[in-house]
Formats: structure tokens, C-alpha cells, sequence
């Protein structure tokens, strides 16, 4: 079963998308919806000041609780109850705005439903204890497709693979404006390895045509060109893609094994035709410059039929010797 495994020597990388845009013809790309919104810092404090302020809060609410309750009198007892509950629950609702942000990650903040910024500064963080923040991924990921059956542009059916490697660079379009970036960018990666499959042969007929066996680094890069004007919508960065597995179909693997071994010796035929032409006339040449034998035409055409044979014979020449001349 013949098989084509393209590694780490096609592999392409995405980092300016416009110069990737510009690099394909315009209608060839897939056009997205412009973004409704994008990425801004979320306004927050460092954390470690609002932690020591919120338990200084409960501390002192306790203290007043406790102080009320030893004090006995009952409008004193009321009021630092009063004051004391108050500002504890104030400083453990205060408390609850802290954030924990590891380096790779981001917080997209939201309040009453309107994204407020994202926070992407590692450690603790604090913001309005009344938002909601969704944790999100800045790492990068890979994503390998399954083993697709499509038809090439001739119509064979052929298997391939891709991996992407790929991360998250706007936030707030991650999450607004897509339902769910991860399936959003496994759909899109296999449409575009099932578009690129059915745009090119799996081998070219035309010698100047681009196939995916002859012309990895070319399918690649379209490849590549392709996921980025697919996943743009989602703020997701393609920084690097390859194809990983390359085949004709099992149904098809005998007879296209067989059309290229007879490609391969046809190939090989005519480089030994062409060294044997060379060979030929270079010794023809040098027997004339020598002036070893006069040979008219009729010689010439004996010795280049007989050095033709041994040379592109596939079996060892037997000589045979002539005890007469040419001509008898």
C-alpha cells in the first residue's frame, strides 16, 4: 500500500494574517463575519492589598461582634452587632472579587451581562466582587484530525491527516463570538484539509501542475493560509500545521502501487536510454578523431544497434564473433 508521511519538513507557520490573506487570490478564502467585539484589559488591583483589607474587615466586624456581646448594654449591644455584621459580610463580599490568574490563563470579566475586559496579568488579582469571570486558556494547543476519505481533484479516493498547533490570542472573541471555540476550530481545521484535498490531485499528470505528494510545502502553506481565514472569527492564532498522514484508499492502493512502479521504470528506462545515446556518441567521435576504423553509415548504424543492446540490455551481452566481414 503506498503511503506518503509528510513530517516536520512541511510544516508552515501563521504569524502575520493579513500578509497571509494577500498571499491567496481574493474569493478563495472562506469570509467571516467581522468581530462585534474585541479584547481590552479588564480594570483591576493587585490582589495582595485587597486581601489584607477584606480580612482586616472581618476581623474588626468580629471584634465588634464580640465586643457587643461582653458589653451587655442593650443599645451598645445592638449597634456594634449591627456595625460588626455589617462589616464583615461587606469585606467577605469584597473578598470574593479575587482572582487567581496562573501564568497561560486569562479571566474574561463580565458585568450584568457586558464584558468589562479580560485580565491576563498572572497572580492575584482583584475586580468588582459583582462580575462574573470565565477562566480561559492562553496556551498553546494542538488539535490532530482523524484520518479523512475524501476525493482528490481527479477523483481518487485518497486518506489524509492534519495536526494544527494553535492558541487563544483574543479572549472576548473566544467567548462571544463563537458558541464553542474548541469544536469551532476541530470543524474548521477538517473543512479546510477536505478542501485543500479535493483542490489538488494526489499525484499531478502535468509535470508543472501541484500535487499533495509532489508539492507538500506548497499544500501546506495553503493549508495554513486557509485556517487562518477560518478561525480569525474565534481570536484564535495558527501557528503551525502539517499534514501527517497522506494515502490512496485501500480500494484503490493496488492498482495506483502498480501505476507508479510503471512510472518508476519508465523513468529509469529513459535515463539509461539517455547515458547510452551519450555513451554512443562519445565513442563514436573518439574513434573517428583516432582514426581507428573508417566507418561509413552502415558501420555506424552496426556499432550503435550493438552498443545500444549491451548497454540498455538488461542481461549480460553474449559476444558473438564474426569470422567473416560485415558485408558476407
Amino acid at each position: 500500500m503506498p503511503k506518503e508521511h509528510h513530517g516536520p519538513g512541511t510544516t508552515h507557520q501563521v504569524t502575520d494574517g493579513p500578509a497571509a490573506r494577500r498571499s491567496t487570490e481574493p474569493g478563495e478564502l472562506p469570509e467571516m463575519p467581522a468581530p462585534r467585539v474585541t479584547e481590552f484589559p479588564a480594570h483591576s488591583i493587585g490582589g495582595g492589598r485587597a486581601l489584607l483589607f477584606g480580612l482586616a474587615g472581618v476581623l474588626v466586624g468580629a471584634g465588634l461582634i464580640v465586643l457587643g456581646a461582653v458589653s451587655g448594654n442593650g443599645a451598645a449591644l445592638a449597634t456594634l452587632l449591627v456595625c460588626g455584621i455589617t462589616l464583615a459580610t461587606v469585606s467577605g463580599i469584597a473578598m470574593s472579587g479575587l482572582n487567581m490568574v496562573a501564568p497561560g490563563e486569562a479571566r474574561v470579566v463580565q458585568l450584568f451581562g457586558r464584558y468589562r475586559g479580560t485580565i491576563r496579568t498572572d497572580g492575584l488579582r482583584w475586580v468588582n466582587p459583582l462580575t462574573t469571570r470565565q477562566k480561559i486558556s492562553t496556551r498553546v494547543r494542538n488539535h490532530e484530525t482523524a484520518v479523512l476519505k475524501v476525493n482528490d481533484a481527479y477523483g481518487n479516493p485518497i486518506e489524509l491527516a492534519a495536526v494544527v498547533v494553535w492558541r487563544v490570542e483574543d479572549t472576548a472573541q473566544a467567548t462571544f463570538e463563537v458558541d464553542d471555540f474548541l469544536e469551532f476550530v476541530a470543524t474548521q481545521t477538517e473543512a479546510a484539509v477536505r478542501h485543500i484535498a479535493i483542490e489538488y490531485p494526489y499525484d499531478a499528470h502535468d509535470e508543472n501542475g501541484l500535487s499533495l505528494r509532489g508539492n507538500a510545502e506548497e499544500i501546506t502553506e495553503k493549508l495554513g493560509v486557509e485556517l487562518y481565514a477560518r478561525v480569525e472569527a474565534a481570536g484564535v492564532q495558527i501557528i503551525e500545521s502539517r499534514f501527517t498522514h497522506l494515502a490512496y484508499a485501500p480500494e484503490i492502493a493496488s492498482a495506483m502501487l502498480q501505476r507508479q512502479q510503471a512510472g518508476a521504470v519508465v523513468a529509469a528506462r529513459r535515463l539509461i536510454v539517455d547515458g547510452a545515446v551519450g555513451m554512443v556518441e562519445a565513442a563514436i567521435e573518439r574513434i573517428t578523431e583516432r582514426d581507428l576504423v573508417e566507418l561509413d553509415q552502415e558501420r555506424k548504424a552496426v556499432m550503435v544497434s550493438n552498443l545500444l543492446v549491451v548497454l540498455c540490455g538488461e542481461r549480460a551481452a553474449q559476444p558473438v564473433l564474426n569470422t567473416g566481414s560485415l558485408y558476407q
